[in-house]
């Protein structure tokens, strides 16, 4: 069955193509059709290719080369896709929480014009992410990584006729563009000082002790990479394009906020824990500027008005959890974090896709109210998908956001201590976004009112199935003082294995799971008690600042956007109009004015012809006669 992995990127890139070149004469419904299927189909061979590693029969990884890409002198580079338990992994989150993206999107968009344009771009959105996690080296890795940051372009500015909408698209082209080239300098330093691109041959050189690289070398690529991380992955400083993606259909926030790009950091990350293993001082900075992104994010979301602002900087947050789960050395439990995430904020961001369907196209929390009423399959959904966020016993937040905490206290109880209050934010502020959307009273409009309806079927039956797997999808992750057996950690040992995290006692364990719940429902609490009655005055002092975001956009624009602005703009006047455009312009004037003067020695007299004739010959005659010796 790994054999035909190549299939899985395939199907994604022929509903692509299909619905690329037909989109303008292809029917809405057939276009969403054979979009879904192309996806369908990869998720089921996927299921096969993850059965398969999970036996005991499988011996990996398996390497399976398509053809030769590169090749010069000693470096060779085939494009090779890598079948393992990460990779396998991967696919069932991207292709199954896919697909019930594109089942949404087939109701969602349906009265959209450019559906089919829509339902082509999410395939070629899934295939760069597939391509992404199955490369078996980092040449690979990084088209899809540059793939899914085209991608994400042309989907956050899918509405390109609003300029906020474009402005936003190219926010997120531009800051991704940042970190990739962190990145790809780190790839070049891999093959510059080993000669090589593929996972095994760099890692088995890091484990070979004969290797002469020096110490900082490997320090140097880990930064480089760590860098490429924060611009997919949202951390400080390269964040503030994730909560203005929201700018695309909701679906699309669902498919890259859950299940694709923005966890391309954490799987690139946990893919090179050889590296990061011993680069001690690099995972210290993952887990600070994770811990950070975490707090700084969960601050912000406290007073958001706009539903997906608020799951936007939700999604920053937990990435940045995800990020402390890596510098602390726990890849696996980094990694089971990003698969009850995929679940439960693919959840959310569907379930207000619900809500602003049935609002039509409102997202200001602020106008809504009392929406549990009308749409009881969405409130149920969502209270599930802010239960499990929320780490409450049960679901599947609770295990993995609880394996973190864990992690982070047996390696710094004071990391642990920021990580609790990060934790605490997130109870909080995802129960106000609850109490606020489906509490109280309705405060829109009359008209929105009369037409407050559930969602169609196509909406809400991955809202269910989505809801269960919040549900259940934990368990497979069971801490040491519940069982003994850790499914998830057991299935990932071949390839990824907790680096330096020190076991607790259970009666430590206990203790910090009963800490992390009760300060949870502790803030649920206060959220329901502030939000039962909600008072929207104005912000003012604190309040304001955590409304304005901190203020980041704008110091960002005051300190780079608007100085590289400026200098563009003499650079444009002085350097381009008056110096390059200068001199070319001038060289055209040059000839012309030339040519318009010598244009007047044709007069069309034969007199005068045979008179310049004659002095030309007596000019020559002249210059030879002085100048031969």
């Amino acid at each position: 069955m790994a054999n035909l992995v190549y299939l899985i990127p395939l199907f994604p890139l022929i509903g692509f193509l299909i619905n690329g070149i037909f989109w303008k004469k292809m029917p809405k419904s057939l276009g969403g059709a054979i979009g879904t299927v192309a996806i369908l189909a990869s998720f089921i061979v996927s299921l096969g290719i993850f059965f398969e590693v999970r036996s005991a029969a499988f011996h990996g990884p398996v390497i399976v080369t398509l053809f030769d890409f590169i090749t010069s002198g000693n470096l060779h580079i085939p494009f090779a896709f890598q079948v393992d338990a990460l990779s396998a992994l991967f696919l069932l989150i991207i292709t199954g929480v896919g697909f019930l993206i594109h089942v949404y999107s087939t109701s969602y968009m349906h009265h959209d014009e450019g559906m089919v344009k829509y339902f082509a771009y999410l395939n070629l959105f899934v295939f760069s992410m597939l391509l992404l996690v199955l490369g078996a080296n980092y040449l690979i890795m990084f088209i899809g990584w540059e793939g899914v940051g085209l991608c994400s372009y042309l989907l956050i500015g899918f509405w390109f006729k609003n300029r906020d909408y474009t402005n936003a698209a190219k926010k997120a082209f531009v800051m991704n563009r940042i970190g990739d080239l962190g990145f790809l300098v780190g790839m070049l330093l891999v093959i510059f000082n080993f000669g090589t691109l593929s996972y095994q041959d760099f890692f088995g050189k890091i484990s070979d002790a004969s290797t002469a690289v020096p110490s900082s070398v490997y320090n140097w690529i880990a930064l480089c990479f760590f860098i490429g991380a924060t611009g997919k992955s949202a951390q400080i400083p390269l964040y503030t394009w994730l909560p203005d993606a929201m700018a695309g259909p909701t679906p699309v926030s669902a498919l890259i906020h859950a299940a694709t790009m923005v966890t391309a950091g954490i799987y690139m990350i946990a893919r090179s824990g050889a590296l990061y293993s011993i680069t001690p001082e690099i995972l210290h900075l993952v887990a600070v500027v994770g811990l950070t992104t975490a707090i700084l994010a969960a601050t912000i979301a406290i007073r958001q008005y706009d539903i997906k602002k608020v799951l936007a900087y939700s999604t920053v947050s937990q990435l940045g959890f995800m990020f402390l789960a890596l510098g602390v050395g726990a890849y696996t439990t980094a990694v089971f974090h990003v698969m009850t995430h995929a679940f439960f904020k693919a959840l959310l961001f569907l379930g207000s896709g619900s809500v602003i369907h049935a609002m039509g196209g409102e997202q200001d929390i602020r106008k809504m109210g009392g929406l549990g009423k009308h749409m009881r399959v969405t409130q149920i959904t969502f209270l599930i998908g802010c239960l499990a966020i929320s780490g409450i016993p049960g679901l599947s937040g609770f295990f993995s956001k609880d394996e973190i905490l864990a992690s982070t206290f047996a390696h710094s109880p004071v990391l642990y201590a920021f990580g609790i209050a990060a934790a605490m934010m997130t109870a909080f502020y995802m129960f106000r976004l609850y109490f606020l959307t489906f509490g109280g009273s309705f405060r829109g409009t009359e008209e929105q009112h009369h037409h407050l309806h559930e969602s169609p079927a196509a909406m809400t039956i991955p809202l269910v199935i989505l809801a269960i797997l919040s549900i259940v999808g934990g368990y497979v992750g069971l801490p040491a003082v519940m069982s003994e057996h850790n499914a998830i950690a057991s299935y990932l040992s071949p390839v990824v294995t907790n680096f330096g995290v020190h076991h607790l006692s259970h009666g430590t364990e206990w203790g910090l799971m009963g800490l992390s719940v009760a300060v949870s429902v502790l803030m649920i609490i206060i959220a329901y008690s502030v939000n039962r009655k909600p008072n929207f005055t104005e912000n003012t002092g604190l309040a304001k600042a955590l409304e304005n975001k901190w203020y980041v956009d704008e110091f960002y624009d005051a300190i780079i956007v608007k100085p590289i602005a400026a200098l563009s703009g003499l650079l444009d006047k002085f350097a381009e109009r008056k110096g390059i455009d200068g001199i070319v312009n001038g060289v055209g004037k040059t000839v012309r004015w030339g040519g318009d003067r010598l244009r007047l020695l044709q007069t069309g007299q034969v007199g005068f012809y045979i008179f310049i004739m004659v002095l030309g010959i007596v000019v020559l005659f002249t210059i030879s006669f002085f100048w031969v010796k």
